[in-house]
């Protein structure tokens, strides 16, 4: 039976007996339409891949734009392996990439942390964790300028001029907390690297005066840490009242990571009681009894006395900066503290003979930290990624010294074992058979291989904070034996450790084969060490499959942490769907990002002989002393 319908009068006849009531009407032929309309734009919009709305050019005011709840998760497709993008057509173009993702992230951070410390971006809230002075806004002035963003930067730069480093309430920004007693302190460790170095390197880059009045006025604040008998600084500091707490005990990572920030402060300033703070800590660590240990710097310290505690050796947190900075004190006064080459020198030797590790069946390299005295010192066998620095360090060092000539800069290197244990002296005879600088870039691709695999192994592309290998499963073997080894062989192929590896297959979220380690912390926390040491590789050695790692990361960032409006550090690389953490530390726009541009960018806008990078990746440039400068501070 053929169904009859009504047929429906014309809208022109509305207005006949005939009509609708007006109120269908309106429902059919007004808010239905308009309700469709509005339900296929939401499915179109769903569907869309994300893409950025600002042009690489445009510098423009934050976009209000609605953060996800900390409760939200992202899903990763079940059965991913880790994604391989093919590596950009253009360079330059994904440099431009990395510049979109600070431009997002930090308008995130202005229009709902600032002028506060960091951004929570799920929440989104502030947080203040580092004087509640805007931590993000001094970390980030140099990558402003690094990627011409005026406009962000004059927005920065009009804080830090009205900044008063005293501790404020983090409830009333206008609210001083001067009251001693309320126990506010700021760690000196984390103010010099992030606010003094920051300041200093946008002074170095823009010649802005105001920041080296400013970082004049907070290293004087910062000063009273130094007031020990040994003269290493204690680890916090109240800068309302001056008072530091009493602590007996420091680790290598906060005493001795202030050296070329002050150094360069004094250099700027020119005033002496910069410089002499360096120079006691400098005198610690080359008078510090470390026969026993290679003459390595351990991790913990005794600050009255100047001596370490201990014999734990690591490159991790506690450590890793300290030794940091020994080449690079070095390379920042255009080579006139010879006592620092020579510490680092000492140090690399017992890296490069003790704390190196290898997965055999995966020939993959590792650092480790150690504990008891050679030949009898235990390696733990835990990978860090803060201590992925280290393969950049090496990088760098081959860059930049006459590791194959060091005589031409004074230096004997078969002498510096000479006041060291009959074990530590043996470190010098095993490295006698090899050219310096080849061993070291040895070391320093081995590792960063190593390190990048933490990332290519994990399902979401993105590494754990540390790992531990199995050694129920595996069996680790100390590098420099297996290089001996295969140099007493005849040196057939690639030396052991070097060379590109193969990622585990991961299917489900879960590895297919073994990977020789598990994760023991296994958040990705936004760090840059690895990328910092894809970067120095690329510029030491030319070979693109350092930049190719990089691509690779970065897009694991953008796929993985990347919340809509910020990017938001990971609970659990391996635990897929993957969950956020409410966190956005300011080191992710001054060195993860920094970093990320800088191996994209054809140009080399940061040379290694002109430049010199904090652990904080804020440049210093490289300078000598002048005549006068050396008269006055009693240089040498």
């Amino acid at each position: 039976m053929r169904a009859s319908y009504t047929r429906l009068p014309r809208l022109d006849t509305f207005n006949r007996n005939t009509r609708l009531p007006l109120k269908t009407i309106v429902v059919r032929f007004c808010l239905l339409p308009l309700v469709t309309i509005a339900f296929l734009w939401t499915i179109f919009s769903i569907s869309k891949p994300e893409k950025s709305t600002l042009p690489h050019s445009v510098v423009s005011p934050p976009i209000r734009t609605p953060l996800i709840t900390h409760e939200d998760v992202r899903p990763i497709p079940p059965g991913l392996v880790a994604p391989f993008p093919p590596p950009p057509a253009n360079w330059d173009s994904a440099a431009q990439d990395v510049k979109q993702a600070f431009i997002l992230a930090y308008h995130a951070y202005e229009e709902h942390a600032f002028p506060h410390d960091e951004l929570m971006p799920l929440t989104p809230r502030s947080v203040d964790n580092f004087g509640g002075w805007g931590v993000s806004v001094f970390d980030s002035l140099d990558t402003m300028l690094l990627m011409n963003l005026t406009a962000e930067y004059e927005r920065g730069m009009a804080l830090v001029a009205q900044s008063d480093f005293s501790l404020m309430d983090p409830l009333d920004k206008h609210r001083r907390l001067a009251i001693p007693s309320l126990g506010r302190q700021v760690s000196f460790f984390e103010t010099t690297i992030r606010y003094l170095g920051g300041m200093l390197s946008a002074y170095a880059l823009s010649h802005d005066r105001i920041l080296a009045e400013k970082a004049d006025e907070l290293g004087r604040l910062l000063a009273p840490v130094f007031k020990t008998p040994s003269g290493l600084p204690r680890f916090d500091i109240n800068t309302d009242s001056g008072e530091t707490r009493k602590n007996l005990h420091g680790v290598l990572a906060e005493v001795g990571s202030c050296m070329p920030e002050y150094t360069y402060l004094a250099k700027v300033t020119g005033k002496k009681e910069h410089y002499d703070r360096v120079t006691k800590i400098m005198k610690v660590f080359a008078e510090a009894r470390l026969e026993d240990v290679g003459g390595m710097l351990p991790s913990s310290w005794l600050i009255e006395e100047g001596q370490p505690n201990g014999n734990r050796l690591s490159l991790g947190a506690s450590a890793d900066s300290g030794h940091e900075y020994l080449l690079k004190q070095y390379l920042l006064t255009a080579g006139s503290d010879k006592a620092a080459l020579e510490m680092y020198l000492r140090t690399t030797t017992h890296i490069l003979t003790h704390l190196l590790y290898m997965l055999p069946s995966r020939n993959m390299m590792y650092p480790t930290w150690t504990s008891g005295t050679p030949p009898r010192d235990i390696p733990q066998h835990n990978i860090e990624h803060l201590a992925c620095f280290l393969p950049g360090l090496l990088a760098l060092g081959v860059q930049t010294l006459p590791l194959d000539n060091l005589a031409s800069v004074g230096i004997d290197f078969a002498s510096l074992g000479a006041n060291l244990s009959a074990s530590g002296q043996e470190e010098y005879t095993r490295l006698a058979p090899y050219n310096l600088s080849q061993l070291h870039l040895w070391a320093a691709e081995g590792i960063a291989e190593g390190c990048y695999m933490l990332y290519a192994d994990s399902p979401s592309g993105l590494s754990a904070d540390e790992a531990k290998v199995d050694t129920q499963i595996v069996t680790p073997v100390n590098w420099f034996n297996e290089l001996d080894d295969w140099r007493r062989a005849g040196q057939v192929g690639i030396p052991p450790g070097v060379g590109r590896i193969q990622p585990v297959e991961n299917v489900n979220g879960k590895p297919v084969t073994n990977k020789g380690y598990t994760n023991l912390n296994p958040a990705y926390e936004l760090r840059p060490e690895t990328i910092e040491s894809l970067y120095m590789l690329w510029r030491a050695t030319g070979d693109v499959r350092w930049r190719e790692y990089g691509w690779n990361i970065f897009q694991a960032i953008e796929r993985n942490t990347k919340t809509g409006a910020a990017y938001a550090a990971v609970v659990d690389v391996g635990q897929m769907p993957l969950a956020w953490k409410n966190s956005m530390p300011s080191y992710f726009l001054a060195e993860t990002l920094k970093y990320l541009y800088l191996l994209f960018l054809d140009d080399n806008i940061m040379p290694s002989d002109k430049w010199v990078f904090n652990t904080e990746a804020h440049p210093f440039p490289r300078f000598s002393w002048t005549d006068e400068e050396k008269r006055r501070f009693g240089i040498p």
